[in-house]
């Protein structure tokens, strides 16, 4: 099956991505990476993902021009101990006192949003095409209402009220996101959203009756001999990592699905539009058969299951150009790049969300 859920950017005036990249070259920078990582006892990770991205990014290509990855590694390692710090310090007053390590987690709740706002920042400002850098505006009132109020919404209605989430995360992202000095705008609709979600609510409905059908006649049937006891705890755990693939599944059904509406809902300077036509199925199939390729060679083809993944991405990505292209980007490279100087040294941190 191959359904898709927003506009085809195979459609005439699209500009599509291109992946330029290939498991070979990146097998290299990867074996290289995670030896360094483990003689470093993690800490070149920071390092490993600045050249991972520099990587994708550098052979990720649109309009004949590729983007480019600005972070440096000592930015990402200070953020994570950051973060590693104050995780660590949660964890010890949870020793202390179990009253201190809940005001802990309640804290990491209100910080929460802060944290993934100046991640957001951090990443938009490190990136950029035809010299021209990305940023982000958004502040930490918005990043609450997206995230935190959000997702407990979604959590309260049991997954009903979950469209109306992913449209205020994503129009919080994307309304705060700019090229240089033009501003992105996306209005996904609700109802689009909600044909997005039915098919995975279907199948998570599906998928927990099954389990149920076999779960509960086991649990009926317990008894205190080994034997059985023995098939009803093998049954247990078969429903726990049954419901948790289920869950994944429909996850990943519906992320995409909120991809292709919103994307090609998403409009550049008011006139360029963005467009997304990933297949739902034909993505899971891709993301089921990296994940078994890649424990079948005890880790050694996830540099071909990551090219592999990233060009799929990128090449049903595109978008619309309204006008001549050589007269939009001299304009935005114009006032886009003295925009851009003025944050070249305000990136700050990456926090890892």
């Amino acid at each position: 099956m191959t359904e898709t859920t927003g506009a085809p950017v195979t459609e005439a005036g699209y500009e599509r991505g291109i992946f330029r990249g290939n498991a070979r070259e990146y097998f290299g920078i990867w074996i290289v990476n995670v030896l360094l990582t483990i003689v470093t006892v993690g800490i070149y990770s920071a390092w490993a993902k600045v050249r991972r991205k520099r990587y994708f990014y550098g052979n990720t290509e649109l309009a004949g021009r590729t983007f480019d990855y600005h972070a440096r590694g000592l930015q990402i390692f200070i953020g994570r101990l950051i973060a590693l710090a104050f995780i660590v310090v949660v964890n010890m007053l949870g020793y202390v006192n179990p009253i201190l390590a809940l005001a802990g987690s309640l804290l990491f709740i209100v910080i929460l949003p802060w944290l993934v706002m100046r991640s957001l920042r951090f990443n938009a400002r490190v990136t950029s095409y035809r010299n021209v850098r990305f940023d982000f505006v958004g502040g930490v009132g918005g990043a609450f209402v997206a995230i935190v109020l959000g997702s407990l919404v979604a959590l309260v209605s049991l997954g009903i009220l979950a469209p109306f989430a992913s449209r205020w995360l994503n129009r919080y992202v994307f309304d705060n996101l700019r090229y240089g000095d033009r501003a992105f705008a996306t209005d996904p609709r609700i109802g689009a959203l909600y044909r997005v979600w039915i098919l995975p609510v279907l199948l998570m409905v599906l998928g927990v009756v099954l389990i149920a059908l076999v779960s509960i006649p086991a649990f009926l049937l317990a008894s205190d001999d080994d034997a059985a006891m023995t098939i009803w705890i093998g049954l247990v755990y078969a429903s726990v990592f049954g419901t948790l693939i289920v869950f994944a599944i429909v996850g990943l059904l519906y992320q995409i699905g909120v991809r292709n509406v919103v994307w090609s809902a998403t409009v550049l300077d008011g006139r360029h539009r963005l467009g997304s036509d990933m297949s739902r199925f034909r993505y899971l199939w891709i993301m089921v058969s990296n994940l078994v390729v890649t424990v079948l060679t005890l880790g050694l083809m996830r540099p071909w299951a990551a090219v592999r993944e990233a060009r799929y991405i990128v090449e049903h990505s595109g978008i619309r150009f309204d006008g001549e292209l050589g007269e939009i980007f001299s304009s935005i490279e114009r006032t886009g790049g003295a925009a851009s100087a003025e944050y070249l040294d305000m990136e700050g941190f990456d926090f890892g969300f």
